[in-house]
């Protein structure tokens, strides 16, 4: 096995995209996302069983179709990833057996990697072509926003030593956009729907709570308090909902793109103000943006304004990086490969609570 610049197949299927990449070291060759998003508007959110048999169905022609833009043969193929956890129990299931299969079928090293982690190893490909080695900041964290995770994480090192800082206690960012999109009837994905309503709303004209920046959840930087680095986005949604009833039951015309700018200030500046906290005081210069939310235009702006004035360097991957996708699972991959670590064989099962400490399952 080539582990200098090993051809490195990723499969992610922990959610409703199926995504096939192929990275060869830190050059990004293919990646191919076949999204089963359509399928879920009618019911205003992601029903497990309907991704499974999605994935099911998009997995062969989105691996040939990622083979052929990259050019390659499955036998040219070092090592295959694919994602472990976290994410729905039974979308996982199906990319980890048709990864278990591709490696008992070719005798490839199959690698079962953690979803989150991976989001970060993607700001390590170069799309460029170039073939150069990318390599990660010293003292760098990550700060992932998606529809199931909020967190901000600290990278000791992308193939064994992740640490968490914070997370969300209760809903997760895009779960909030999306429960908060229904309430206004704006359809389903939220987040698209609100940042586009929020551009002609006054983000001042209503003031939402912030979840957990209490004195009492922060505490100070001497003697932290429990949820110093953690968000809660809740209590959020019930203002938002409190405030659609107020208005309802005065008979007036309910304010959407105003009550949309007013929630995604709220979001954005809670996640920016408490993220930019915790690389201040753990020390990290650096800080990825990733994740589905990583989208949203508010979000990149005020995190990047944020940053800058902290001192801080904000790398955001294009977008189509951001979102789920094969080509970051088939990153990490390469990095495991380049670093020696051992493959994790055939005999693991996906854990859809898989913590992001844990890079890699072991052998």
């Amino acid at each position: 096995m080539n582990r200098t610049q090993p051809l490195v197949l990723g499969i992610e299927s922990s959610c409703d995209e199926t995504g096939v990449g192929l990275v060869r070291g830190t050059t990004l060759l293919a990646n191919t996302v076949s999204s089963s998003m359509d399928e879920h508007v009618r019911f205003g959110g992601v029903i497990p069983e309907i991704a499974s048999r999605a994935h099911l169905d998009a997995f062969v022609p989105t691996l040939e179709q990622a083979l052929a833009d990259a050019g390659v043969t499955l036998d040219e193929v070092d090592a295959i990833a694919v994602t472990s956890g976290p994410g729905l129990a039974g979308a996982l299931m199906v990319g980890v057996c048709a990864a278990k299969a591709l490696a008992v079928a070719t005798g490839k090293p199959l690698f079962a990697i953690n979803h989150l982690v991976a989001h970060v190893g993607v700001g390590l490909l170069d799309d460029r072509g170039t073939g150069r080695r990318q390599e990660l900041p010293e003292n760098l964290g990550a700060l992932l926003v998606s529809g199931g995770h909020t967190e901000i994480l600290r990278i000791n090192s992308i193939t064994s030593d992740v640490e968490l800082l914070g997370s969300t206690i209760d809903d997760a960012a895009g779960e909030a956009y999306d429960k908060v999109a229904r309430i206004l009837g704006l359809g389903y994905p939220g987040g698209p729907a609100i940042d586009k309503m929020a551009r002609s709303g006054n983000p001042k004209s209503i003031r939402f709570p912030r979840g957990l920046t209490q004195p009492k959840y922060m505490g100070t930087a001497d003697e932290p308090g429990p949820h110093r680095y953690d968000w809660s986005f809740s209590g959020l949604k019930t203002a938002v909902a409190r405030c659609v009833e107020q208005f309802e039951a005065r008979g007036e015309e309910i304010p959407v793109a105003d009550i949309a700018a007013a929630f995604q200030e709220a979001v954005v500046d809670v996640i920016s103000s408490k993220a930019v906290l915790a690389c201040r005081e753990q020390g990290i210069k650096d800080v990825l943006l990733g994740g589905g939310v990583a989208a949203n235009s508010r979000l990149r702006e005020l995190t990047g304004q944020r940053c800058a004035s902290a001192g801080i360097r904000l790398h955001v991957p294009p977008l189509d990086l951001c979102t789920d996708n094969g080509a970051m699972v088939a990153a990490l991959g390469a990095q495991l490969v380049m670093a020696g670590a051992e493959p994790s064989g055939i005999g693991f099962a996906p854990d859809s609570s898989m913590p992001v400490t844990s890079v890699s399952l072991p052998a």
